[in-house]
């Protein structure tokens, strides 16, 4: 026991349990315990930019083939599309089958329109111009603005050039390569010491949503909620399953091997908190510099698998408990349209309602008002949200590496079956690509 509670892991679970008791029996206090949770989240953002930065530019960098870094890009891109599509379609079946918003019979002009007011304004910022003006806020205004803003995609674009500068440079720009690396073991030592204080994060996380809300605030919209998680599961478990399978690797054994940083992600609800510690835990399974450092940082924005579900099948309930009928055309409209508009998710305020408010913008059909009806289980189907989006960047991360043959296999079998292995001090060997 003593050891447990010694492990971060150990002293996250305490926490999270700890917050629960005090929200129960002390609601008040444990309400005001929130700048906890806001806090440790901010400390991780504060670094991610530049964190990102440092480990593209290396990786690229040092890959030195920039051909092998183009096909990770393309090949990633590709696993996104595919991937992303199976899990709206799934969000739409599940929906159908089940009809959550069925016999609810709500009246759209009933409902509370000021409710929804920022999360309108956010959208049209989202949907605004169309996908050519989303293409165009890809580019920063200027480099400084991009890590200013803390816009992961911007800093990706500027650190992807930047790192293909450096290779083409060659010998000429090694002193600048090697001080982009020094810098990122610098900042990797800074989150270590951040991630300390993930039980402080922890605790006041779910103190305040135990307090605030109360267990009983998944009654009202329960089979929802409900359906989300089932269909979250069934879609790591079964198509993530399926894809680690064909890698040769065990999904259980992967999400044993990143039980710390879900724990953290499961009471913060926000994947953001464990972004560095990821991108690090993969590396440590013989996974290439620089397929790690293209794909999880483009996944957060790309590959949003559980956000994906969420949109359809939230979509659909709204349809059902308003009584909306929905053609085939609608539904059809509705996948085309997800498919752009959650790419735009991550870093925008209040991201799964402002998302499915876009989304819902270019379905007519469907009253956006009803978006008022999810907004108090919000919180909970983030759990499943930021949990199912961190699995899939790490699944998705693990399949690129190998179609690609940038991951050492041998070690990863041995990392996820709790062999300990040296510390990598260079880039895995890459292997023979499929």
């Amino acid at each position: 026991m003593s050891r447990f509670l010694r492990s971060l892991f150990g002293q996250v679970v305490l926490a999270l349990v700890l917050g629960v008791v005090l929200g129960l029996l002390w609601p008040d206090f444990a309400a005001k315990l929130k700048p906890l949770g806001d806090g440790f989240i901010k400390l991780i953002k504060m670094i991610i930019p530049v964190l990102v930065f440092c480990v593209v530019v290396h990786g690229i960098a040092g890959a030195g083939d920039l051909r092998r870094v183009g096909r990770v890009g393309v090949k990633a891109l590709v696993y996104f599309e595919v991937i992303t599509t199976i899990a709206l379609v799934l969000g739409l079946v599940l929906a159908f089958v089940f009809q959550p918003g069925a016999g609810m019979n709500i009246d759209p002009k009933a409902l509370d329109a000021k409710a929804m007011g920022a999360y309108a304004e956010n959208a049209n910022k989202l949907t605004g111009g169309g996908t050519v003006e989303f293409l165009l806020k890809l580019i920063p205004t200027t480099v400084v603005n991009a890590f200013a803003t803390g816009d992961v995609l911007q800093v990706l674009l500027f650190a992807v050039l930047f790192g293909c500068a450096l290779a083409m440079l060659g010998e000429r720009a090694q002193a600048v390569s090697g001080l982009v690396d020094e810098l990122g073991q610098v900042l990797f030592k800074i989150m270590g010491l951040i991630i300390r204080l993930a039980p402080l994060g922890v605790l006041g996380a779910i103190a305040f949503t135990v307090g605030k809300y109360g267990l009983g605030s998944l009654k009202q919209l329960g089979l929802l909620v409900v359906l989300f998680y089932a269909a979250v599961l069934v879609f790591v478990f079964g198509v993530l399953g399926l894809v680690m399978r064909f890698t040769g690797l065990s999904l259980l054994k992967l999400l044993a091997y990143l039980r710390e940083e879900l724990t953290v992600v499961f009471a913060t609800t926000s994947s953001d908190s464990v972004l560095p510690q990821v991108m690090a835990k993969l590396r440590n399974l013989g996974i290439r510099d620089s397929t790690v450092g293209l794909v999880i940082p483009t996944g957060y924005s790309f590959n949003l698998d559980a956000f994906s579900i969420y949109i359809t099948l939230a979509a659909v309930f709204i349809a059902q408990a308003t009584n909306t009928p929905i053609s085939t055309t609608d539904l059809l409209a509705i996948l085309a349209v997800s498919l752009v508009t959650s790419k735009g998710a991550h870093g925008v305020p209040g991201s799964a309602i402002v998302v499915l408010a876009a989304t819902l913008q270019a379905i007519p059909a469907i009253p956006a008002i009803g978006l008022v009806l999810v907004l108090s289980v919000d919180w909970f189907m983030g759990i499943a949200r930021a949990l199912g989006n961190l699995i899939g960047n790490c699944v998705a991360t693990v399949a690129v590496a190998a179609w690609e043959g940038d991951i050492d296999m041998a070690r990863a079998r041995a990392v996820l079956g709790g062999e300990p292995q040296p510390p990598l001090e260079t880039e895995p060997p890459a292997t023979a690509r499929a």
